[in-house]
């Protein structure tokens, strides 16, 4: 409880004047007041955690401008609510959106608003763009119907300058490094993500991520991770998480442990020694927060599942001539026997994109095995030598899922793609997370509260990642607002068939403007390209 109540205190600093409760029943304001949206007679969760309250919400220009009986006001559009909720607009802290709403018939993003996303954040797990000024243009071109904030990747930086070697940098390497990642929070970035569980992320020892975390403390911007071990790959769970812990503490800023959870039968229960770490920290003054997405599988590439780093290191020439070397070759089948036994066999890992060959998609390695009579390594290195692939893997359980999402500093994340209806056999996170812990967590099982879950989207990101004026709805806080119908709200993409477009988002406002009515995506593109600025505040939007 000490722990929730200091994260409430954090939280409401961000909220700031609440919204004042509506009495139901209550007489109207005579006021004729005109606005440009009004949102009629809903129940208001302003993301603070708090319970509802019926009201109506008043929007001018980009902004809220009133909450309360606003019974004689006019607005150019007016938004039934009635019996729906009204929250903040989503925030996903963990997308893979960014290259595909660069795409000019992707950038709409109708999968994201009918989940209730109005904010992605991008450049997640070490990897993504380094220029960020580059990456700006080519969202805003064609424009993109959500928010997106963009962060500064590490594992692309070392990428950048040292390659894919397995070494640590020389004395220029690790200023021209730091120099990436001053510029790319100078371009606005939001955080700095890192992946040390993938190459070449994974050659970077703390002391490198601490160096890189300080500049983003700088910038009052936290350090989010793909952590080196979600599993015992190398350093253990456990590990890992203290990893985090450590760059946050010793770098001064916030750390997060993103898409947080204990991968393999060989850690399930470890969620309670996880969060007893997180818990001690936060006590001893480390601000340390969790994101994750409500699924028991992950989604990654074949090769980060089963390849082992050393075996990557120098890039994929010398992988494949690692391969072609009988002992290196002996070396890399056991230690991947070793990999997919961890994810719990080859009946858990389902192909969700493999480019040499699309007819696999959908289909088990178990399966794929199977049809060519051969062994599961085998198999997957046979097909890791003409190609990646991408891999749906199941290997978490439910109580380690309950446990960390009761947490009060873990937010919601979606870890998805934006991907084209279709395409491939993604992962269904892409199209159902936030819709799916509301439906199953919430409504279903009760896991966590209605307003807690809110609160996890909206506020909580929103403080964690100094987003000014987002994720809470009060006079003087940006218009992103959702609309949604409790009863109707669910995830229909499924494992087998992902191409489902979630239901029961009813109206979604992303700056002031309806982007999404009736369930439906409207013609213009609202979202902004969002950035920070030296003194951690949102700049994009402001007012002048």
């Amino acid at each position: 409880m000490h722990t929730r109540a200091l994260l409430l205190a954090a939280v409401s600093l961000v909220v700031g004047a609440g919204l004042a409760p509506a009495q139901q029943g209550a007489p109207r304001s005579p006021s004729a007041e005109r606005f440009d949206i009004i949102i009629r007679d809903g129940r208001v969760l302003d993301g603070s955690g708090n319970p509802w309250v019926l009201a109506d919400v008043g929007i001018r220009g980009d902004r809220i401008v009133a909450i309360g009986n606003l019974g004689a006001a006019t607005a150019t559009t007016v938004l039934d609510a009635k019996g729906r909720y009204v929250t903040p607009g989503f925030i996903d802290t963990h997308s893979h959106a960014g290259s595909t709403l660069a795409n000019p018939e992707m950038g709409a993003a109708g999968q994201l608003l009918a989940q209730g996303l109005t904010t992605v954040f991008i450049n997640p797990d070490g990897g993504g763009a380094t220029n960020l000024a580059e990456q700006r243009t080519r969202l805003t071109e064609r424009g993109v119907g959500v928010n997106v904030a963009m962060m500064i990747p590490h594992g692309s930086v070392r990428g950048a300058v040292i390659g894919s070697d397995d070494r640590a940098p020389t004395a220029d390497e690790m200023r021209r490094m730091e120099e990436m990642v001053r510029k790319g929070f100078t371009d606005g970035a939001f955080a700095l993500s890192s992946g040390p569980f993938y190459a070449p992320g994974s050659f970077a020892k703390t002391d490198e991520l601490v160096a890189l975390a300080k500049v983003a403390a700088g910038y009052g911007a936290p350090y989010q991770s793909h952590i080196r071990d979600e599993s015992d790959y190398t350093i253990g769970l456990l590990a890992a998480v203290e990893e985090v812990i450590t760059v946050a503490r010793e770098a001064n800023t916030r750390g997060v442990v993103t898409h947080i959870k204990a991968l393999g039968p060989n850690v399930w229960g470890f969620s309670a020694a996880i969060v007893e770490r997180i818990d001690r920290a936060r006590e001893q003054g480390v601000e340390v927060f969790a994101d994750q997405y409500p699924y028991e599988a992950s989604s990654t590439s074949l090769a980060a599942a089963l390849v082992p780093r050393w075996a990557q290191a120098g890039g994929r020439d010398a992988f494949l001539a690692r391969v072609a070397d009988p002992a290196q070759r002996a070396r890399i089948v056991t230690e991947m026997s070793d990999n997919l036994a961890r994810r719990g066999g080859a009946a858990r890992i389902q192909f969700a994109s493999y480019g040499p060959d699309r007819s696999l998609d959908g289909q088990t390695l178990a399966q794929v095995s199977a049809a060519r009579n051969a062994d599961a390594v085998a198999t997957a290195l046979a097909l890791l030598e003409k190609g990646d692939a991408s891999i749906v893997s199941f290997n978490m359980n439910d109580a380690d899922i309950e446990r960390l999402m009761r947490q009060p500093w873990t937010m919601t994340s979606s870890d998805g793609n934006l991907t084209r209806l279709g395409a491939g056999v993604p992962h269904p996170r892409g199209n159902g997370a936030f819709p799916r812990k509301i439906r199953k967590y919430v409504v279903e099982q009760g896991t966590v509260g209605l307003a807690d879950a809110i609160r996890s989207m909206t506020s909580l990101p929103a403080s964690v990642y100094r987003m000014e004026d987002r994720g809470v709805l009060r006079p003087g806080a940006y218009a992103d607002v959702v609309v949604f119908d409790l009863d109707r709200v669910h995830d229909k993409a499924t494992y087998e068939n992902p191409h489902q477009v979630a239901e029961g988002m009813v109206h979604v406002v992303v700056n002031g403007r309806v982007a999404w009515k009736d369930g439906q995506i409207t013609p213009e593109r609202h979202g902004r390209v969002l950035a920070r600025g030296a003194s951690g505040a949102e700049l994009s939007g402001r007012r002048r």
